[in-house]
């Protein structure tokens, strides 16, 4: 890849918090620089650390976390991001990403996101959860905004329930994440 584009990858209170963790492995070994957010939610599943070795950059986990400059890092991440990629993204971080709430640093990027970005989302969850109207309707405005989904798929679910809602394959997302990048 020519250039060396910017992902935001924000990574939600799922099980599969920890595939992300490939994800953003895959995309830095691609060029990519990759920023990452992790929820509080996510903080419950998976660490910083894992994401900061691999991606060599500081990860964010709270709102009020800055950086050096002037600026707030939200806005600066979201002034220079070329992709804004959700995964695993939660019912909870649909339904918010939907009405435009703003209570956290991941959902402050979203709002303040530059128009030219891209913004891909790979939901996990129950699968009762995804097929609940609520969820689909939030699916559908942010479909209608734009915004890229990728999956879920069906398969055994964490919480032992056989159905929909299993993050997509890891290396399929950055696949995709990297054809948007194009």
């Amino acid at each position: 890849m020519s250039g060396n584009r910017m992902v935001i990858l924000g990574v939600t209170g799922s099980i599969a918090a920890y595939k992300a963790v490939e994800v953003a492995s895959r995309l830095t070994r691609e060029g990519c620089e990759v920023r990452v957010i992790l929820t509080r939610d996510a903080q419950r599943f998976i660490t910083p650390l894992a994401f900061k070795t691999l991606t060599r950059h500081p990860v964010i986990t709270d709102l009020y976390d800055e950086e050096e400059d002037w600026k707030p890092a939200h806005i600066e991440l979201a002034d220079r991001a070329d992709l804004l990629l959700v995964a695993p993204a939660t019912a909870n971080k649909l339904a918010q990403l939907a009405l435009g709430l703003a209570n956290d640093a991941l959902t402050c990027v979203a709002l303040a996101l530059r128009p030219e970005a891209r913004v891909l989302v790979a939901p996990a969850m129950n699968g009762k959860m995804w097929m609940h109207p609520a969820t689909q309707s939030h699916v559908a405005t942010l479909k209608g905004r734009g915004v890229e989904f990728i999956g879920p798929e069906s398969g055994l679910l964490s919480c032992g329930y056989e159905g929909l809602g299993r993050l997509w394959d890891a290396g399929e997302i950055a696949v995709r994440a990297l054809e948007l990048l194009r």
